[in-house]
């Protein structure tokens, strides 16, 4: 089965408060966007593609690749109309024609992102073995205080709807299941049902989220997923999720150093900006920053 990965990155970032478009602000010295392509890269897919519009000029000069291609966004008009972007470039493997689960259309597409950079490979590994069973496959959460997401709405157990909250009545707010956002759909259910999304909700927008009801209603089956860590679905929208995420990252990196051997006087207080790699019976003090490769050998002492 023939896998793209669309990569929605055209938002403006207000909250940042900042003239650098929000996918190119810095975790851990790599923009954000550039986590999610190093992901993206790993699922060896037929080909991705970046959804662009605030900076794009910016966004392309700082992240182009040979591997990647691009789709703009203007205006912005939600999610669904995003993707809708993407489409010609993953039009070579499908025929909207054909029956989604016919060899000619053995082609999915994964979509991710660009301000949610800590989304795991090994996650979305799941979420794509999960979409071997054809159809529409979500990747869910459960969080106690589900506040400003979409809700998961089921009726005996299985999939009907997204609602968004703001559309949400006061009994589907009460659900606990939220989208992160992340799903896999036939690619050639994608080309049929985007062009036909409505905006008639509470935003104005198309959302990427309706095609559950529209997968419904044709008889798709919908499967979910979860991340192993909620952390993984979480995304940047000002400043202060931007430094929560980036202690996040920092305390992953320490949490492997310590099971690789290293001694870390305070896991708390180290900033790998790269890729460190460490000889046996290490020792790293407070307050190091380590940028770009850097290796340090046997019985290494970093004061």
């Amino acid at each position: 089965m023939k896998l793209d990965v669309v990569i929605l990155a055209a938002g403006q970032g207000k909250r940042m408060n900042s003239a650098l478009p929000k996918v190119l602000h810095l975790l851990a010295g790599k923009p954000l966007l550039g986590h999610v392509l190093d992901t993206a890269r790993t699922l060896a897919a037929e080909r991705i593609c970046v959804v662009y519009g605030h900076g794009g000029d910016q966004v392309q000069m700082a992240l182009q690749a040979p591997d990647l291609s691009w789709a703009i966004q203007s205006p912005q008009l939600g999610t669904g109309h995003a993707v809708l972007q993407a489409i010609p470039q993953l039009a070579a493997n499908f025929s909207t024609n054909s029956p989604v689960n016919s060899s000619v259309n053995a082609s999915i597409t994964l979509v991710l992102y660009g301000d949610v950079p800590l989304i795991q490979a090994a996650t979305l590994q799941r979420l794509l073995s999960a979409a071997e069973q054809g159809g529409l496959t979500l990747l869910t959460a459960h969080l106690d205080n589900p506040k400003g997401y979409g809700r998961i709405v089921r009726e005996a157990g299985k999939v009907t709807c997204i609602v968004e909250e703001k559309d949400a009545t006061e009994t589907q707010r009460q659900i606990k299941e939220i989208n992160t956002g992340i799903l896999v759909a036939p690619t050639a259910a994608l080309a049929r049902w985007l062009p036909t999304l409505g905006n008639r909700n509470a935003q104005g927008e198309y959302y990427l989220t309706d095609i559950v009801a529209m997968a419904v209603q044709e008889g798709l089956p919908i499967v979910t997923a979860h991340p192993e860590h909620l952390w993984e679905v979480d995304g940047v929208n000002s400043q202060v999720q931007l430094a929560t995420l980036e202690r996040v990252y920092q305390r992953t990196v320490a949490n492997r150093l310590l099971d690789f051997g290293v001694s870390l006087a305070d896991p708390a207080r180290i900033d790998v900006r790269g890729e460190l790699t460490c000889g046996r019976d290490v020792f790293i003090v407070v307050n190091n920053v380590f940028e770009g490769q850097v290796t340090l050998a046997d019985n290494v002492r970093i004061g």
